[in-house]
């Protein structure tokens, strides 16, 4: 383990819906342009006060704007310099898995590594058809696809046959990830055992966005990927790489925040016109009061998961205005390092710290594997198929 004053055991950051909502106490809506601009606003301050993490979520419906997360990171990247992009989440079950290992690949090389993604099967019925897709089956989908993209960041040549999509057949996915080294994955889900279960599976990192929902269901489900996790041989039970959401609104008096908010979360698209604010905030992680109260808030969610590896807030939806989501991100500036010392306390060594690509590339090197070596393959321009020599063994293979 990294010993350094560069150790970031849990990385914080902020991630983002795109939902273009009016603003209630003005009735003004961002436009499309303004909203997609206004992430290097977000970004660059995100960086500015030392967060580690910034991740867009994919979506192709109304009202929201992000179907292109790749884009908006790209952009992101060029105009940043130690902030880790991810996004939240990549729809694997609509998107091909060829063009994701690919678009996130290209993405990883041009922002230097920092880049990971989340896998997720979205939460918008619409969508599969849109894509050509059966919403009924939507856990095959992530399960065969990923098995696909894992493959392809993998091995140089992929021979490949499954149910819902045309079969590979001596196919190179270019470019090659970073290093040779691919972009670490988290599996994002907030209902589904079969994810938390692929997750553990391949020893990838899971994702519970708890935005919605109680801790105990929380709880529930990082406890059935820690027991998944260890069954398969990645490590300890307490060992797994777990990532949590979060949500909070902040001002320097806790009664300020509250009057200033409700109108926001009465009318939000993912939750208004349901629970009371006082309902949402006593049984899911949203708090809305004053710094110490977000913080203290915070730091007790490894009472109930465990010492975990991310930690991200939604705190950009509902209509706030730009003005305002600055303002937070200043506010949790202001307490990032208690919350960074409250994170380690009674951290044992040999937890894992967050995974970085430079972290990735240390665990290959010092487990004694060398880097794939690339062979040119020559493919048949009709057929696809090629004369190439056997891949060489997956450096993560089982």
């Amino acid at each position: 383990m990294d010993t350094t004053e560069n150790r970031v055991p849990v990385q914080i950051g902020i991630f983002s819906v795109s939902d273009l909502t009016p603003d209630p106490t003005t009735g003004i809506t961002p436009t499309e342009h303004e909203r997609l601009k206004n992430y290097a606003l977000i970004v660059k301050k995100a960086e500015e006060i030392g967060l580690d993490a910034f991740a867009l979520g994919e979506h192709h419906n109304p009202p929201f704007v992000s179907s292109s997360p790749t884009t908006t990171l790209g952009w992101l990247a060029a105009q940043t310099s130690k902030i880790t992009l991810s996004t939240a989440t990549t729809l694997i079950t609509t998107d091909d898995p060829v063009k994701i290992a690919e678009d996130y690949a290209m993405l990883q090389h041009l922002a230097d590594g920092r880049v990971d993604l989340m896998l997720g099967r979205g939460n918008t019925g619409p969508v599969y058809p849109w894509f050509g897709k059966d919403i009924r089956q939507g856990i095959n989908l992530a399960l065969e696809n990923y098995n696909l993209l894992h493959r392809l960041w993998r091995e140089e040549v992929v021979d490949w046959q499954g149910k819902f999509r045309t079969p590979l057949q001596g196919f190179t996915a270019i470019p090659r990830p970073l290093d040779d080294v691919p972009p670490f994955v988290w599996h994002g889900s907030i209902r589904s055992p079969e994810i938390a279960e692929q997750a553990a599976y391949y020893g990838d990192g899971f994702f519970h966005n708890n935005i919605f929902w109680t801790m105990n269901h929380t709880k529930r489900m990082v406890d059935l990927y820690r027991r998944r996790y260890e069954h398969y041989g990645h490590g300890r039970y307490d060992q797994a790489i777990v990532g949590l959401g979060g949500q909070f609104f902040m001002r320097k008096n806790s009664q300020d925040a509250i009057k200033e908010y409700r109108p926001y979360f009465d009318n939000a698209p993912v939750y208004g016109h349901g629970p009371s604010m006082e309902e949402f905030t006593e049984y899911t992680p949203l708090t809305v009061g004053s710094p110490q109260q977000v913080l203290e808030r915070t730091l007790s969610f490894k009472d109930d998961v465990g010492h975990y590896q991310r930690q991200m807030f939604l705190i950009d939806h509902a209509g706030l205005p730009i003005k305002t989501v600055l303002e937070q991100l200043d506010l949790l500036g202001e307490i990032l390092p208690e919350m960074r010392k409250g994170f380690l306390e009674g951290r044992p060594d040999d937890i894992p710290d967050a995974p970085t690509h430079a972290s990735l590339v240390a665990a290959r090197d010092a487990a004694g594997v060398a880097p794939v070596e690339h062979v040119k393959v020559g493919a048949d321009d009709v057929t696809g198929t090629s004369d190439a020599p056997e891949p060489p063994d997956s450096v993560f293979e089982k």
